[in-house]
């Protein structure tokens, strides 16, 4: 068949990349990928405080279990493990700053294995290095820390079991998938895109090989302990998918795939507009386009759903090594070589001024300022972030301490003949998690919420007489108590905006058995 990409651009040669590949372990391109992206994040990883969900983490994982109400056990484990190192922030976060070093070595590995030579490489690394929505997923241990280098390892696999035939990279496709699945459940999106991918395109070949359905065997066997748990526990990852779909901003679907551009870099999207365009018309890369069809799949799929941004954030890196495949095809020569340059100097410079959005790279004064001075602000992906001065991923680093500092202070306040016979109830899983981190060992009882897997944790072996509870609106607390007592506010200015002017309030007496009352409490959002 004849290459319609290849007749689009007849006025220049094809220079198809003919540069033996390298071993994995000599690709020095790769490796020197891997160092500068592990470097990038590793500078900076430890400027703010501990995350929101990074606290809640902490605390799960140290209470070990087989999954979690709103997430599988991996990460937890991960988070508590190495916060134990020392309590260190950078070191909490070594585990996403490798995965970004991962995800750059994979780059250059993936666009070799499709025929890229070295400036494809270079293109498909820097796209996923600098990329400001891949930088910001690796800038935090979480859920999402490692999907974009997971999906990416199981495209890879699958490419390369329709190049060569391998069936070992089946095999270990869904060792990937299995592994994945029991960090997050959104690896279902991409399985399900990958799946419609093949089955609509010749690569469908693949789904008559046994070493798929062993693969697919395997990643289920892995994942079969968090799934139990959530069976044993009432399915709860259900119930939170669907108060997601309240809870999350509704942003129009123009908006949205404008600020997939934005968020992707602009300059970028040439590359991965051409990943997801041209194995429809080059038969080079005509056997890849069952990636192409789970792209536009995946993007489908969050977008019915009202997913937020990031969460087609980590199927981006296959369309970034297509695109940079195709075009480098094209850049022959001094002047193709110029070209590539000033795109990629153009798209750096890009990333570099939007990165104070994705990567803590200021201090906290100069992030207010720079905030300040943005022509148009972040778009809000909840809609409790509206009143927030600060993008959200850097609001919730900051705060924590100032809260644990306030809500103990009014806990001093109450006589040490109550504290006995004293719980603390807050709202949420990062004021219950931060109450425990940073709370002065032995001070503090473990903190009460009715939010996800601390309401599964009930009461926590204590039975209050009174309560000191931190939320709005104290006055609500006056059917349940005896005597309320308000002892301070919570305060922080850089924290989210729901954070603050929160009542620190003493609920003398409990008219109620707070067992009995604890199913009203639940939160799973």
């Amino acid at each position: 068949m004849t290459d319609v990409f290849e007749r689009m651009t007849a006025g220049r040669a094809p220079s198809r990349s003919r540069e033996p590949e390298p071993d994995w372990h000599r690709d020095g391109l790769a490796w020197g990928f891997a160092a500068a992206a592990l470097c990038l994040h590793t500078l900076v990883a430890g400027r703010y405080d501990v995350f929101r969900d990074e606290l809640y983490f902490i605390v799960c994982g140290r209470h070990p279990a087989f999954g979690y109400a709103d997430q599988p056990p991996i990460v937890p484990l991960l988070a508590a493990g190495t916060f134990a190192l020392g309590h260190s922030v950078w070191m909490l976060r070594l585990p996403g700053a490798l995965a970004a070093g991962g995800l750059a070595w994979l780059a250059v590995r993936f666009a070799r294995l499709l025929g890229g030579g070295t400036l494809a490489g270079i293109c498909a690394a820097l796209a996923v290095t600098l990329s400001p929505m891949l930088m910001g997923l690796g800038a935090t241990l979480n859920t999402t820390t490692f999907d974009p280098l997971a999906w990416t390892a199981i495209a890879w696999c699958l490419a390369r079991a329709v190049k060569t035939g391998d069936p070992l990279s089946l095999w270990l496709g869904g060792v990937i998938a299995g592994i994945d699945l029991e960090i997050k459940d959104s690896l279902v999106f991409w399985a399900v895109s990958l799946a419609v991918g093949l089955a609509l395109t010749p690569e469908r070949r693949l789904l008559g090989r046994r070493q798929v359905w062993w693969g697919l065997a395997l990643a289920a066997l892995i994942a079969a302990p968090s799934v139990a748990w959530q069976a044993l526990n009432g399915v709860p990852f259900l119930q939170l998918a669907a108060a997601a779909r309240d809870k999350n901003a509704e942003i129009p679907i123009p908006a949205f795939l404008l600020n997939q551009v934005l968020v992707m870099n602009p300059l970028l999207a040439p590359v991965w507009l051409t990943g997801v365009i041209v194995p429809f018309l080059s038969d080079s890369l005509r056997p890849y386009r069952f990636l192409s069809v789970a792209f536009f799949t995946c993007a489908t799929l969050v977008i019915a759903t009202h997913g937020k941004d990031y969460y087609l954030a980590a199927s981006y890196p296959v369309m970034f090594v297509l695109g940079a495949v195709a075009l480098t095809r094209r850049l022959s020569g001094t002047a193709g070589r110029a070209v590539a340059t000033a795109g990629a100097l153009a798209a750096v410079a890009f990333s570099v001024l939007v990165s104070p959005l994705a990567l803590p790279v200021l201090n906290v004064p100069q992030l207010r300022a720079y905030v300040r001075a943005l022509p148009m602000a972040p778009q809000r992906q909840e809609k409790s972030f509206e009143g927030t001065p600060l993008p959200q991923v850097f609001a919730d680093q900051l705060g924590w301490h100032d809260f644990t500092f306030q809500v103990s202070a009014a806990w001093r306040r109450i006589p040490a003949s109550d504290r006995r016979q004293t719980s603390i109830k807050v709202d949420n899983y990062g004021e219950a998690a931060a109450l425990e981190i940073y709370g002065t060992p032995g001070e503090l009882p473990p903190p009460l919420s009715g939010h996800n897997q601390y309401y599964l944790w009930g009461l926590r072996g204590q039975a209050p007489v009174n309560l000191l509870v931190v939320q709005n609106e104290p006055e609500r607390l006056a059917p349940y108590c005896q005597q309320t007592t308000v002892l301070g506010h919570t305060a922080s200015p850089d924290a989210m905006s729901y954070e603050n002017g929160k009542a620190i309030v003493f609920c003398r007496g409990l008219r109620v058995d707070i067992g009995k009352l604890w199913p009203e409490l639940k939160n799973f959002s």
